[in-house]
Formats: structure tokens, sequence, C-alpha cells
């Protein structure tokens, strides 16, 4: 009796695969809210807790030696279907409003590669992040082998190229004031989680 061929991996498009497709869109730039104020968190939250999911993602000051520890994040991003809030941390009450919605048991928080993430929010904000989704885990459970990333996910899912800046990735997260840079990258990051999440069928 035969047996079956061994089932193959599924094997995630590189770099420049994903370079020959068109580009993904983008969240427009005013459907990104820039939040570093208490009252600015406050309306924050009362637009997500509206939603069932949120797009997750953090950024964080760049280190350059091997003995350098992080103090990141220095910057929370939730995404909804048509609107990213970009969190500064600077501020405590605004910290602690962040670190409430992190916290919060109810949402689902999806995003990639959040292992870093999730231990650099409980040394900065004191709070474990509740109902994390790293979506590589999804993707692996339906075959792939090695983690995938928005990039190679955006390009599997939507046949689309995710614009990613280095500059913007590599630049001071921790500066009183982003650029609109970095305000596109960090809140595409999160809203591209948030988009594979619905493209992948998942439920709340």
């Amino acid at each position: 009796m035969s047996q079956p061929a061994p089932h193959r991996p599924l094997i995630a498009p590189g770099k420049a695969e994903t370079d020959l497709l068109e580009p993904f869109e983008s969240l427009p730039f005013q459907a990104i809210t820039l939040v570093s104020t208490l009252q600015g968190a406050e309306q924050a939250r009362a637009a997500l807790m509206q939603e069932p999911v949120w797009g997750f993602d953090t950024e964080s000051r760049p280190t350059f030696h091997r003995d350098q520890q992080s103090d990141g994040p220095h910057v929370v991003q939730l995404a909804v279907r048509h609107h990213a809030w970009v969190f500064q941390l600077h501020d405590p009450a605004c910290r602690a409003v962040v670190a409430q919605l992190l916290a919060e048991p109810g949402p689902v928080k999806a995003g990639f590669g959040l292992g870093d993430d999730q231990k650099r929010i409980v040394a900065k904000l004191g709070v474990a992040a509740a109902h994390v989704l790293d979506l590589n885990h999804v993707f692996r459970q339906r075959g792939y082998k090695k983690d995938m990333g928005v990039r190679a996910a955006v390009a599997v899912l939507f046949n689309r190229r995710f614009m990613k800046s280095k500059k913007a990735a590599t630049s001071n997260w921790a500066q009183p004031a982003l650029t609109p840079a970095q305000l596109a990258y960090a809140a595409n990051d999160a809203w591209a989680a948030y988009r594979i999440y619905e493209a992948l069928g998942l439920k709340p």
C-alpha cells in the first residue's frame, strides 16, 4: 500500500518576489491620530473600545551597542478598519491610559513578532498585554514553516507589496515630536496587521 506524500511546508515569498508586486494601499494620513495627552488618550480609548479587534504594534528607539538596554517602547500604535492611533508615552497620564488599553481582556490585539514587545510593555508600563494574537502563529498553523512578518503576509493575502521605510524603522522614536514619516510608518504597521487579521477570516 503506497504511503501518502509528505506534506510540504508552505514558503513565504521573499523580498525579491514581493518587490515585483504593486504597492499595498496605505491608510490615509487624515485617518491617523497622534496621541500624546490624557485628553487625546481618553478620546482614543472611547473609540477603540467600540471595536472587537485592534491591529497592534510598538516602536522603540534603536540600540546601537551590544550591552545597551532598550527603554522602549516609546510608541504604541493601535488600529481599526478605518483609523489608527499612534500613542507617545512621554506623558504619565497618557501612558497610564495606554497601559489600561493593553490590559483590556476583551479586544483582540493582533500583530506580528510580539514577544519582545510584550516583554518591553511589562517593563515599561507595568502590565501584561491581554488577548494578544501573534499572526505568525496563525500562519504556522496554516502550513508556513517560518515567521511571515507583515510584508510576506500582505503579499500572500493581497498579492501586494507592503512598503516599509528602513529610515523610519531605525529613527529615534523617543524624540518629543514624531515626523509625518514616522507617524505613517507606525500607523500602517498596525493597520496592516488589522487588515491581515480580517483577510484571514478570523473571529474575535
